[in-house]
């Protein structure tokens, strides 16, 4: 699109300014320099890698700053590279034929070839003088190291506590899936997801809101680590009130931005852009999944399709009371657990008041979820006013379901106990 074009519905618009176009071309060369310098590299076979990471190589010339010095920081470059470790089997003794640990704590090492001569222990082991303990997840451990299942180790030095420490890995099995109807049999608690926090409230089997909402919040600042760690803690706060409040299921929203963060799909719209980008969709989903298996409680993605319009549009308003404030992120997580259980989000609309053409009008109760038409349309009385076709009929004169968007694709199991 030329410079200050408006776009169309299917085709981006175009840069607004001759100074953005010119930086956008800067920074699309840059990057074509760059990955031709390290396509040579490949081709080359030279590889460029510094252990412990760039922030920490940049250390070295902000000691400084860093409160380091160089011998102290020589002493961390070096215990970097002091590490060995070695992937499990399952079938051989313990688990693992290179590190083997056995129950009592005796750690053993296989020595290769070369360093054979050094070995103390009968077929080249080499044992250390140390006993290990697990003080995380020791039953675990212990129970795949009786049945000679596979358990990766990796032994490490920490210098600033002057120890060697060796770390035990081994893979969770996915849990079957059960039963929809298994799942949801008390309740659900749906979760929005935002950038900063993670709302959500109870919902019963009929799909109302129970008690007060609840917000875990998290700040992806600083390192990857610690953006982890905010993550997990807040994943940690929501199971803890789930197992507390007797729910067996989780619904949240099934969000996936790796293809609709770029400038082609929301155009100019750079804030929305960097706001999607911050949303940690993917490691929440991973770190959910996994977290949730151990607890024993049941995850349901539902479609996002409308859960943020329809729950501000249908249910902020009626569940904000004098002592209660409820946000649109709130309303959110209410029509993301409706969905989850099956029941449309929309909410019917009042009757027309007494004295009218219609004065009865028709229920504002939810009807229940067996209910045959529960979602169909009534049929005008004196049909179209085309009048060219009969009353009831058309493409889509009783099929709702599509709008309500509950029943279709709407959920899918990702995990069971």
């Amino acid at each position: 699109m030329p410079v200050g074009q408006k776009g169309a519905k299917d085709a981006p618009p175009g840069y607004r300014s001759r100074q953005e176009w010119f930086a956008k071309s800067r920074r699309l060369r840059v990057l074509k320099d760059w990955l031709a310098a390290v396509r040579a590299d490949w081709q080359a076979g030279r590889v460029r890698i510094v252990r412990g990471g760039k922030r920490f190589a940049r250390m070295r010339h902000n000691l400084q700053a860093a409160t380091l010095s160089e011998s102290v920081w020589r002493q961390q470059w070096q215990a970097k590279r002091w590490f060995l470790q070695a992937d499990g089997e399952s079938g051989k003794r313990y688990g693992n034929e290179t590190i083997r640990l056995s129950p009592t704590g005796e750690v053993s090492i296989r020595l290769p070839e070369p360093l054979a001569h050094l070995a103390n222990a009968p077929h080249g082991r080499y044992v250390l003088a140390a006993r290990v303990r697990f003080a995380h997840r020791s039953t675990g451990w212990a129970d795949r190291v009786a049945a000679d299942r596979a358990v990766a180790y990796r032994i490490h030095l920490d210098v600033r506590r002057g120890r060697w420490y060796i770390t035990a890995s081994w893979q969770i099995p996915a849990a079957p899936a059960i039963p929809m109807s298994a799942a949801l049999t008390h309740g659900v608690i749906g979760v929005d997801t935002n950038a900063d926090h993670l709302a959500a409230w109870r919902l019963d089997v009929h799909g109302n809101p129970i008690g007060n909402p609840r917000r875990f919040t998290f700040h992806l600042s600083g390192g990857a680590v610690h953006r982890d760690a905010q993550v997990r803690h807040a994943l940690t706060r929501l199971l803890h009130w789930a197992r507390t409040c007797g729910v067996k299921t989780i619904a949240i929203e099934d969000l996936d931005f790796q293809a609709e963060k770029s400038r082609e799909k929301h155009g100019g719209r750079k804030r929305f852009r960097q706001l999607i980008s911050g949303m940690p969709t993917g490691r929440l989903r991973a770190r959910l999944t996994s977290m949730a298996d151990q607890t024993g409680i049941t995850i349901i993605a539902a479609d996002p399709a409308y859960t943020s319009k329809w729950g501000a549009q249908h249910w902020q308003a009626p569940l904000t009371s004098k002592t209660r404030t409820t946000t649109r992120h709130d309303a959110a997580a209410v029509a993301i657990g409706r969905r989850a259980l099956g029941h449309p989000i929309r909410r019917r609309t009042a009757p027309p008041p007494a004295h009218r053409s219609d004065e009865q009008g028709h229920r504002t109760i939810q009807a229940r979820p067996g209910t045959c038409g529960r979602q169909g349309t009534r049929p005008p009385s004196t049909g179209p006013c085309t009048r060219c076709m009969p009353p009831g009929r058309g493409a889509k004169a009783g099929d709702q379901c599509a709008q309500h968007r509950s029943r279709h694709t709407a959920e899918q199991l990702l995990l069971s106990p």
